[in-house]
């Protein structure tokens, strides 16, 4: 394992605002991350899949990484997506995180062929990290199988610490499958395990996973911190149990387009409402709808 310290907390794979012609706003999103980091978040994952991170090309997420550092945004409290279907496209992404002096990629496998081996998948990463070239690279995979519909398995991900060990640091599991986070944590002690669900985060500290990197951590952040601060307090599950209503509000809804109308909500900016095609941002029917479910966190900024 690496001997670097691994990352560890509540860290929001934040929401990307963009303007009226649906081009990121970095004004926006590095106003929106210093309130997540003032309101519990340990730090932001900047095109993650709550992101939209795939909708938006190599050049757009380079500037809007700049953009977020030009104003201000601490490095070492950002990770970066950088996952893409080609694999030089992932390398360039990732070398851009290392120079700008982040604290890490969170990076996908490529994603369009399906039913790849494990074989394939390690030589993608592997191409990568040579690629890259660098000692400062940190990876933590990403594994979300019901989005992707290219899983890591166990052996992979053996494979990559075996061959990686000072970067391959960590995983966000977004599976949604306890039994799967709970064989990875009970195999691999030390490795960075992070949950991509708040329902799993008391588990996962238990067992020595990380923490959380969860798309809710836009909204109900203070929450969430409260949990992974008191998860080892006698009423550590009922905190666990009280975070789940969160999840209640989002049922029913697209989650991207309804998370960006509760923060529209909140901050009184209409400009959050937008995503992009193929999302399609919630009618005013179904934004009031959503507000009246959600009044818990609908109070102003400040």
């Amino acid at each position: 394992m690496s001997a670097t310290p691994l990352l560890r907390g509540v860290f929001a794979p934040i929401l990307t605002p963009v303007d009226e012609q649906l081009n990121p706003d970095a004004g926006r999103l590095a106003e929106f991350g210093r309130y997540l980091l003032d309101n519990g978040c340990h730090g932001l994952v900047v095109f993650g899949t709550t992101s939209e991170a795939t909708s938006f090309s190599v050049k757009e997420r380079i500037a809007l990484v700049d953009g977020l550092l030009e104003a201000g945004l601490p490095a070492d409290r950002l990770v970066i997506g950088t996952g893409a279907a080609a694999i030089t496209d992932t390398a360039e992404l990732s070398a851009h995180a290392v120079n700008a002096g982040t604290a890490g990629v969170m990076m996908l496998p490529p994603f369009y062929y399906k039913g790849m081996s494990d074989q394939g998948l390690f030589d993608a990463y592997a191409q990568i990290i040579g690629r890259v070239d660098d000692d400062r690279l940190k990876i933590y995979l990403y594994h979300i199988p019901p989005v992707s519909q290219v899983p890591l398995t166990l052996n992979l991900i053996e494979m990559l610490i075996t061959h990686f060990p000072n970067t391959v640091v960590g995983i966000k599991d977004s599976s949604g499958d306890w039994n799967n986070q709970k064989a990875m944590l009970e195999r691999f002690p030390g490795f960075g395990i992070f949950t991509g669900s708040e329902k799993f985060l008391l588990d996962n500290l238990r067992l020595g996973g990380r923490g959380t990197i969860c798309a809710t951590a836009n909204v109900i952040p203070a929450q969430i911190r409260d949990l992974f601060d008191n998860w080892q307090a006698a009423d550590a599950e009922g905190r666990q149990s009280a975070l789940m209503w969160m999840r209640d509000v989002l049922g029913g809804y697209a989650a991207i387009p309804a998370l960006k109308a509760l923060v529209a909500q909140r901050t009184g900016d209409a400009g959050w409402l937008r995503v992009r095609p193929p999302f399609v941002a919630l009618t005013e029917a179904e934004q009031k709808t959503l507000y009246a479910k959600g009044e818990r966190v609908l109070s102003p900024v400040g």
